[in-house]
């Protein structure tokens, strides 16, 4: 375990120890870590064992919070549940983006402070994993201000994101920063990489030799159904930005110190990535914009 993840996860486990518990932590890093750690932490608060042994996976309240065949979310409530809850603890509640949504809708957080204000059905912590929370638009994180602003006794709520760059700042402000490392060490080469992020970096490896007319053509097979054309677009996004680090680091560790292209090439693809998720920017669009920045920065 790296120091910075040990230093995350130290912060939670003492928060746990001490049962000095914040209303709103901010879990940001790795998808996959920072996922599993706001379970873990929500989990821990659903059990009713002594708090440095939560969670302790014997009583009652662990039990009922195991992992099990997750229900399917619809982010309209048409055809399913707008939250689910972590197994089947009433008081543990799991919120993210719908199948085929391409952001977290206001009527998930509307429905979710909704069921924040009855009272908890076992009498002790209620927990709120809202995942994605990247993928709030600027409405859905006003409501959910709302609720950060005026929360529940003994609720915690636990917003997960890759990035905290794109939340507001006054929701920011009012949750407990917990930073793990970002995923830089993901396989962009080899056996060890997708097919589809191996293919995008074949074709970046060659994107100084693009004219703009052949990057709107890469840029129109984003089109099509939104939010598989989304998630396209941020595959190619969080690939280019993994690609630049890959070629900035080469090129200091070669002597080079002019990487002020690069890191106009970051910067325009974190704003690409903040449009998709929270403006609901056309796919085609977004991609375009990030393989112009790419290419202006391959040619160095």
């Amino acid at each position: 375990m790296c120091a910075a993840r040990a230093d995350s996860t130290s912060l939670l486990t003492r928060a746990l120890a001490s049962e000095r518990i914040h209303s709103a932590y901010l879990l940001s890093g790795a998808v996959a870590t920072t996922r599993a750690a706001a379970l873990d932490f929500a989990r821990a608060l659903g059990c009713m064992a002594a708090p440095a042994e939560r969670p302790c996976e014997a009583c009652d309240g662990c039990r009922r919070s195991q992992q099990r065949e997750p229900i399917a979310i619809d982010g309209t409530g048409k055809r399913g549940p707008m939250y689910r809850h972590v197994g089947d603890h009433p008081d543990l509640f799991w919120l993210e983006r719908g199948e085929d949504d391409t952001r977290l809708r206001i009527g998930q957080i509307r429905a979710l402070q909704h069921a924040l204000r009855l009272a908890a059905h076992e009498g002790g912590w209620r927990a709120a994993v809202i995942a994605d929370a990247e993928w709030l638009n600027q409405e859905s994180q006003n409501a959910l201000l709302r609720l950060l602003e005026e929360p529940p006794d003994r609720t915690c709520l636990l917003l997960v994101a890759s990035s905290a760059a794109g939340l507001l700042a006054t929701i920011r402000s009012r949750c407990q920063r917990v930073v793990f490392p970002l995923d830089t060490a993901a396989p962009l080469r080899g056996d060890e990489a997708s097919d589809e992020v191996r293919s995008l970096v074949e074709r970046l490896d060659k994107i100084a030799h693009h004219d703009l007319p052949s990057l709107l053509d890469w840029a129109e097979e984003y089109r099509g159904q939104r939010a598989a054309a989304a998630e396209s677009v941020m595959t190619l996004v969080e690939t280019a930005s993994l690609w630049l680090r890959e070629r900035v680091s080469a090129h200091v560790q070669a002597g080079g110190r002019d990487v002020n292209t690069s890191l106009a090439a970051f910067h325009a693809l974190l704003a690409c990535r903040r449009d998709l998720a929270q403006r609901n920017a056309n796919p085609q669009m977004v991609a375009e914009r990030a393989l112009l920045a790419v290419c202006r920065a391959g040619g160095r």
